[in-house]
């Protein structure tokens, strides 16, 4: 399958500085899961800028009704 990083890059908001993985979504998502995280893509982007995406921070987001 063909990577289509461009059109995956329209959508990322992802902040980090440097990021490999930025519009490889595959390769974002295997990074974070196996790091108990969810990809920034799933926080608002000032969540996500707060690079904590752990599981936990994202249930406190969910049910204080911010995402």
């Amino acid at each position: 399958m063909e990577c289509k990083q461009e059109n995956n890059l329209k959508n990322c908001n992802c902040t980090y500085p440097g990021c490999s993985r930025k519009g490889i979504c595959c390769e974002c998502i295997k990074k974070h899961l196996a790091n108990r995280e969810l990809p920034g893509c799933c926080f608002s982007e000032e969540a996500e800028a707060t690079y904590n995406r752990s599981f936990e921070h994202f249930v406190k987001l969910v049910q204080k009704g911010r995402i």
